[in-house]
């Protein structure tokens, strides 16, 4: 089970959503985040810091390694950002931030079919989900990556 937070960046302009799996981290790892037009203020250090696209999560690294090894007994060592990010402990709640209100639009065109021709709606969403995969690796998304 996932607990989700929502984060707002440092300027206060966007807000995105988290997911923390099983409970294993608290709220607080999630330290500050920095959305595409602040992020460029953001001192990026790799030690503490993951960079997706041109959003900037910093984390509560000594936190996540303390929690991390009391509740896991994962080495302290093994516990990096991308490994909190990558392994679904302080993630994304979508593929990126914003991802639900982008996709209604597209997705809302495509379920208008269902009616008409379940057939053609099937494969519709199957090709629209294919390439909307495809297009956010090609953009570099982490959580794409994976799929």
């Amino acid at each position: 089970m996932c607990m989700e937070i929502k984060v707002r960046c440092a300027c206060g302009a966007q807000e995105a959503s988290f997911n923390l799996r099983d409970h294993v981290l608290p709220p607080e790892v999630v330290e500050s985040l920095y959305c595409p037009a602040c992020a460029e203020k953001a001192s990026f250090d790799p030690a503490r810091m993951l960079r997706d696209r041109d959003w900037i999560i910093v984390y509560d690294m000594e936190l996540a390694r303390f929690m991390m090894r009391a509740k896991l007994g994962i080495d302290p060592q093994a516990v990096t950002p991308e490994f909190l990010f990558d392994e679904g402990y302080a993630t994304w709640k979508e593929t990126y931030p914003g991802e639900l209100e982008e996709i209604e639009a597209e997705k809302a065109r495509i379920v208008a079919l269902l009616k008409e021709d379940p057939q053609r709606y099937f494969e519709e969403l199957r090709q629209w989900a294919q390439a909307r995969v495809e297009r956010l690796k090609a953009l570099g998304w982490r959580k794409a990556q994976r799929m």
